[in-house]
């Protein structure tokens, strides 16, 4: 970790558990803000500088996925993590759907929450790694990996920091087989059935993204991963 200090933004209405994540956060080189519902999270947000936010899905007067949309208007490429008491299924595809790096369900050890957060924020750092191109061409697209951002016949559309993060991966490799587990423990640094399901929703939006080139595609291999086909040299990356 660099000298500088990660500042974390904690939403969390059980000030007990707040309390106590704050200070094993501290003693760990954090500096962490403890907010106890969402809407003073927000407000925390908007006037402060955050690192990365650890958000209670359950709060009142705002819950943790309507303040990671509001976060996500302001800035798509903050880290998130969810806590939440609901293990249910529907919720972590939820999660992940708003561009979540983590979720981490309650009771947790303070040891899994600190790995976690450790993991995303190598995975941050190492996707803004100054050796990665900024400019690269996919078929008739543009892509800028570095302002998020696709371009076609003078049209630009802004992406999300996570379907960035996998169009680079996807174009880096294309043309070739590129497995599921791979591409999951990379970018989310496991491999589990929510991140599946939640990497399905980026690829499909991705394949809209790219579908005025009719020579790009997104190929199936099943029970294996992907194929990005994109003509022309396999080593323009």
């Amino acid at each position: 970790m660099s000298e500088k200090k990660i500042n974390i933004l904690l939403a969390e209405d059980d000030l007990n558990l707040g309390i106590l994540l704050v200070d094993y956060l501290e003693d760990e080189g954090f500096e962490v803000k403890l907010c106890k519902d969402g809407e003073m999270a927000l407000k925390a947000f908007q006037g402060g500088r955050f690192d990365l936010c650890l958000l209670d899905v359950m709060m009142p007067k705002l819950d943790g996925f309507t303040l990671a949309k509001a976060i996500r208007l302001t800035n798509k490429s903050i880290p998130i993590i969810f806590i939440t008491a609901k293990s249910l299924k529907e919720d972590k595809l939820k999660g992940y759907g708003l561009g979540a790096d983590d979720y981490i369900t309650k009771p947790f050890d303070e040891e899994e929450l600190l790995w976690k957060i450790k993991a995303v924020i190598r995975r941050i750092a190492g996707n803004n790694s100054d050796d990665k191109p900024g400019i690269i061409a996919i078929g008739k697209y543009t892509f800028d990996l570095h302002n998020q951002s696709l371009s076609i016949g003078g049209k630009t559309k802004r992406i999300t920091e996570k379907e960035s993060d996998i169009l680079y991966y996807l174009s880096a490799r294309r043309n070739k087989v590129i497995k599921r587990e791979e591409l999951l423990r990379e970018l989310w640094g496991e491999n589990d059935y929510f991140l599946g399901r939640s990497l399905d929703v980026f690829i499909t939006k991705i394949r809209k993204y790219l579908k005025e080139d009719q020579d790009i595609s997104i190929e199936n291999v099943f029970g294996v991963g992907f194929v990005f086909n994109v003509p022309g040299n396999e080593d323009d990356v």
